[in-house]
């Protein structure tokens, strides 16, 4: 406890880490606070409808990340999620089209010119998806409207621009976190999001094990789970294999150049949690296209068997589709032909392999091996929710125990302890741990969500 102490007083004794912590809280303290302001002319008395909606499945799952204004019609109800959508855009554009990839290694020029193209992006997405949620919102808690009825188009107008203008302050809220404040402010953002159902979840949990059963003797060892399941996504997280790569010796008049070996570490989980949001779009197709199909009873039924987040045949299919996209967003986001090359250019290697081609297929066999366990592990993180659900947890209390919002919360924890430690240790001060440093990961957006 005197170690802690001492801890805090070294990081606010620091002016600039100080003013950083102070920023990023005064902007997620702005941020919380427009999530609770209501869209013009809707009764937030009125909203149970939307509420329910959003009790589970792929709904509940954005107005986590929303932190909870999706359900609460607020002006920044479809949250930084636009934004994700068109980052992820972006990045596959990346690979696909060329000029994309040319800005990619254009430095900072590039990365400004692909941010730009992100911010227009978003403004079109949002555009697409503001309209849905107001008729969504229309549908499910028709008496909420109270001025549809006498100018519909004015509403679904002014309201369509509201939510735009709302998640372009969201956006630049993230940006000036991520410039004045700690971390990555778009992961930040997201991470207040999910973290602020956290109380209201544990304490509905406690109440319903102690009206329906269990006690606080079962309450108690849920969380002792939960603590255990918290330490294997860090594991998940942060596993690396390292793949030892040696400098070529050079001779620069009396000084020598190189000659040391450094470490590659390929991540265990290189993918992120981009595999879990792919196949949770997929598992949404069925319900969707049942909608279109009233009559037919078969088209019923197949719906219904994935759209029930507990039935065996949900998670089997729902696993293997993260297996696959596991697999299929690591052959993008990781590219052996490239850091082959860069390693060529740099006069490394890696011992016993030759350079090029064969380094190349070395560093994606390693790959292929450790992905492999990889997507295995992230396919049982994402089904720990059903499970917690089938040991009749409180469905927002199960959702803490795994799945995206866990691997969220993790990541962007670590990355900002990371930043924190950096900013002691620069100062010849402790780190945050006795013994070992944390290991942050990348702040990228595509890897925040």
């Amino acid at each position: 406890m005197k170690n802690f102490i001492q801890t805090l007083r070294n990081i606010f004794t620091i002016d600039e880490l100080r003013t950083r912590i102070l920023n990023t809280l005064l902007f997620l303290l702005i941020y919380r606070f427009a999530a609770h302001v209501v869209l013009p002319g809707v009764d937030p008395e009125k909203l149970a409808g939307l509420q329910n909606q959003t009790s589970g499945g792929i709904l509940g799952l954005l107005d986590m990340f929303a932190g909870g204004a999706f359900s609460q019609a607020s002006v920044v109800a479809l949250g930084i999620m636009p934004y994700i959508s068109a980052s992820i855009v972006v990045q596959l554009l990346g690979i696909a089209v060329p000029y994309f990839q040319k800005l990619q290694k254009e430095g900072e020029s590039g990365r400004k010119k692909i941010n730009q193209y992100t911010r227009i992006l978003t403004v079109f997405v949002v555009a697409f998806q503001a309209p849905g949620y107001l008729i969504n919102l229309r549908a499910q808690s028709p008496g909420a409207l109270l001025t549809y009825a006498d100018s519909p188009t004015f509403f679904m107008v002014s309201s369509t621009l509201i939510i735009i203008a709302g998640t372009l302050f969201i956006m630049w809220l993230g940006e000036r976190i991520t410039e004045k404040g700690l971390g990555n402010g778009i992961s930040l953002i997201i991470m207040t999001g999910i973290i602020a159902r956290l109380p209201f979840a544990l304490y509905k949990e406690l109440e319903s094990r102690m009206n329906e059963g269990g006690g606080l003797v079962v309450f108690l060892v849920e969380i002792v789970a939960l603590f255990a399941i918290v330490v294997f996504v860090i594991l998940l997280v942060q596993g690396t294999r390292k793949i030892p790569v040696q400098f070529a010796k050079k001779i620069v008049g009396n000084r020598q150049y190189g000659g040391v070996r450094q470490y590659i570490p390929l991540k265990v989980n290189a993918a992120g949690v981009m595999p879990i949001v792919f196949a949770q779009a997929i598992m949404f197709i069925p319900a969707t296209v049942a909608q279109f199909f009233p009559e037919s009873a078969s088209w019923q039924g197949f719906a219904a068997a994935l759209t029930d987040f507990h039935s065996i045949w949900y998670n089997l299919i729902f696993a293997l589709l993260i297996i696959v996209f596991t697999y299929f967003y690591t052959a993008i986001a990781v590219n052996p032909s490239q850091m082959a090359d860069d390693m060529k250019k740099n006069g490394g290697f890696v011992p016993g392999i030759k350079p090029g081609r064969k380094t190349s297929e070395f560093i994606d066999e390693v790959m292929s091996r450790i992905t492999f366990p990889g997507s295995l592990f992230l396919a049982a993180i994402a089904i720990m929710p059903s499970l917690g659900k089938i040991a009749h947890m409180n469905t927002q209390f199960a959702q803490f125990y795994g799945g995206t919002s866990l691997l969220i919360l993790v990541g962007v924890v670590l990355d900002t302890l990371q930043q924190i430690e950096s900013h002691l240790l620069m100062r010849h001060y402790d780190g945050l741990m006795k013994s070992g440093r944390i290991k942050g990961r990348s702040a990228a957006v595509g890897a925040a969500v």
